[in-house]
């Protein structure tokens, strides 16, 4: 949707899962809840809802690729203040989202590290009010990194339980754009549909008409993306958007012709999504080993 200052929910209108039955293959479908956004009101007729999975999925081939952008959480050493640097704890439009207040960092909180890993921590205070963190590559201003093609992947084990909504995605929103922006969540997790991982790619018009985009759910074993880290990348060409699940093709669309602009990377660890977080567990971590971005090398 239009990102306009101080306007809530920029991400996605949420998305209810409901435990309805398919007839043909028994699995969870979700329904697409008429939510009014800053847009107007979205029907479920704005989304292409994918689940096909491809009989001979291919693997992306790195040695291809160039490193362009990396944050490691390997160095015992490290800083707060230099990783304040390179990351904005909000969404640089001022459109924070979810049942979790996102806060600025303050040590130990929401962001920390240890083993080598990032921990973004979602937290119950005292006032019954829960906070979390994100992580944006752009600031306010639109100062940050930002790669219009490219391959971005971060490394992470999900966090466990009803409620949880952690998410990878990217979006070209700069102060000044008139295009659309185009958004594309490598993933959503839903901690109510524990196999079941969600992706989507969205483009948001600047001139109050419908948001459009496509959307797919890839299907894994129950309880494994938070029983251990796996790789979630996602190819963005002129002509695809390939997303991966440990470097392996789960799904394609093809790109939009808005795509236009570069894109910055967001990681967050987000609660509800529409869901209730009474039953979430406190605290609930997301933990992310790396995020990393390349380019091709011959382009």
């Amino acid at each position: 949707m239009p990102h306009v200052v101080k306007k809530k929910r920029v991400k996605r209108t949420p998305v209810r899962a409901e435990k309805t039955t398919d007839p043909k293959s028994g699995s969870l479908t979700r329904r697409l809840l008429l939510g009014a956004g800053a847009i107007g009101v979205v029907t479920a007729s704005a989304y292409s809802i994918l689940q096909a999975q491809d009989s001979n999925p291919q693997k992306i081939d790195l040695s291809k690729y160039t490193l362009t952008f990396s944050e490691e959480f390997d160095d015992p050493n490290f800083s707060l203040k230099e990783f304040s640097k390179r990351w904005y704890p909000h969404t640089p439009w001022w459109g924070d989202f979810g049942e979790a207040m996102f806060v600025d960092p303050v040590p130990g909180f929401p962001f920390f590290v240890a083993n080598g890993s990032l921990q973004i921590e979602a937290r119950k205070g005292s006032d019954g009010k829960w906070r979390s963190g994100i992580m944006s590559s752009v600031n306010h201003e639109g100062f940050g990194f930002t790669q219009q093609y490219g391959y971005f992947e971060v490394r992470a084990k999900l966090p466990p339980g009803e409620g949880t909504w952690p998410a990878f995605w990217l979006n070209s929103w700069s102060p000044t754009m008139t295009d659309p922006n185009v958004e594309i969540d490598v993933f959503e997790y839903y901690g109510q549909f524990p196999d079941a991982l969600h992706s989507t790619v969205t483009v948001w018009p600047k001139d109050g008409t419908q948001k459009r985009g496509k959307n797919n759910i890839h299907r894994v074993e129950g309880g494994t993306l938070t029983a251990d880290y796996h790789r979630y990348g996602v190819s963005v060409e002129p002509d695809w958007v390939v997303m991966y699940l440990d470097g392996v093709e789960t799904w394609r669309t093809e790109t939009p012709p808005e795509h236009k602009h570069p894109l910055m990377v967001l990681v967050d660890l987000a609660l509800g999504s529409g869901w209730s977080t009474d039953n979430t567990p406190n605290p609930s971590d997301l933990l992310v080993d790396y995020v990393r971005v390349y380019k091709r090398s011959n382009a």
